[in-house]
Order: structure tokens, then sequence, then C-alpha cells
């Protein structure tokens, strides 16, 4: 009982830190899975976590969506996550962990120098990114931090920002969770942690969005910023510890 009210603490906590910047909770959330339910669990219950922050996430900024750059990505996330998980128990991670971890602390300065230069992409560009990314995630536990420079290039920010990342990484994690499940690595046992943790992390997204709304462009900006760091360190410790 005592791991799961750890679990249930922390996962409100990452739910909230999800809810405001868009990304973040398997950061806060992976290493407490990992000391309550072991390594080989956690990542299928991220798995399902992930799909019920996101829910929470659409449906806190269900106006502010973005469809069109939604469905671009999803376009090439989808077949990218499958592709990803059915190589994941084949291919070690960490090597993969330190190239992201390098990229998350690169790109700090890199969205800033194109923000400054207003460097915009477009729509069509999502769909090989998509791929590229969806294809990263089936690997690796979340690649979340990975959207913030492409959909903030895209134009996106606040409600628009998580809300259109959110749905664009639902249908990656549909297509994660069902190559898993064909895996027989989604047990009922597994889904049922999963399910409680996320609602932990759904009770916490949901909050999020008073604080949100209170929030600047630029002091949303920064806090992105904050995670890309925190992520990136993050990846690269874990790695090579």
């Amino acid at each position: 009982m005592m791991a799961y009210a750890l679990v249930l603490a922390v996962g409100t906590v990452a739910g909230l830190v999800s809810g405001i910047v868009g990304t973040g909770a398997t950061i806060i959330l992976l290493p407490v899975l990992v000391i309550a339910f072991g390594p080989q669990s956690a990542i299928p219950i991220m798995a399902i976590v992930a799909l019920m922050s996101n829910f929470a996430k659409i449906t806190s900024w269900w106006r502010e969506i973005d469809w069109r750059a939604m469905a671009a990505y999803a376009l090439g996330g989808i077949p990218g996550a499958a592709l990803g998980a059915r190589t994941m128990l084949s291919l070690p991670p960490r090597v993969v962990d330190i190239a992201l971890g390098c990229f998350f602390l690169v790109m700090i300065p890199g969205r800033r120098w194109l923000a400054a230069r207003h460097y915009r992409i477009r729509a069509w560009t999502l769909v090989p990114a998509g791929l590229a990314i969806g294809f990263l995630t089936g690997i690796v536990v979340s690649t979340g931090p990975i959207t913030v420079p492409l959909f903030s290039a895209y134009g996106l920010a606040k409600g628009g920002f998580i809300a259109t990342e959110a749905a664009a990484s639902l249908a990656v994690y549909v297509s994660k969770a069902i190559t898993f499940r064909s895996f027989g690595a989604l047990p009922t046992d597994i889904v049922l942690k999963g399910l409680i943790t996320g609602s932990s992390v759904m009770a916490g997204t949901y909050a999020a969005r008073l604080l949100v709304e209170r929030l600047s462009i630029a002091a949303f900006q920064r806090l992105l910023d904050g995670v890309m760091l925190i992520s990136g360190t993050a990846l690269i410790w874990a790695a090579v510890r």
C-alpha cells in the first residue's frame, strides 16, 4: 500500500508539471515506478499512463487543438511508433538515451535562436518528424521533450501547444500500446497498475489548467527550457552511470 501511495502522490505532481508545460511526467514518475513495480513493468505501465495523461490534456484544451498539425504528425508518428516498439526488445536504448539527452540540451539555445529569427516550420514537415520521433518513442520510454522545439517552431504556445502535442502524442502512444499488447507486454495486472497511476496524473493535469491560464508566453517558454534541461541531463546521467 505504501508503494501505491507514493506512486499516486508523485503521479499527481507529475501530472501538474506535465499539464503546465506539456511534457515532463515521465522524467518525474518513471524512477518511482521502477522502485515500486520493477524496471520491466515500469515501461508498459508508463505507456498506459501516457495515454491517460495526454487524454487529460486534450480534454482540458480541446478548443485550442491545431488539428492540421496533429494529423500531419500522427500520419508519420503512428507507423513510426509501431516499428519502434517492435524493435525495442532487441535494441539497447543506452545510446539512444545519450543522443536524445544531448539533443534536448542543444535545443535549449537552438529553440531560442529559431524564435529570435521568427523561424516557422510548415505542416508537411511534421510528417517526417512524426515518423522519426514516433520510432524513437517506440524504443525508449518517452521522447516528450523532443516535441517541444518541433511544435514551438510550428508557432504553438500555451494551451494550443499543450493540446496539439497531446493529441499527436496520443495517437503515437495508442500505436505503441497496441504493439505492446500484441507481444504480450501488457497483461491485465500491468494495465490495472497503469490505470491506477494514470488516474493521479490526470488529476494533476486537470488542476494545471488554472496555472497555465495565468502564465505569460515568456514564462511558459522559460518553463519549456527548464524541462528540456532536466530531461536531457537525466537521460545522459541514467545512460552513463
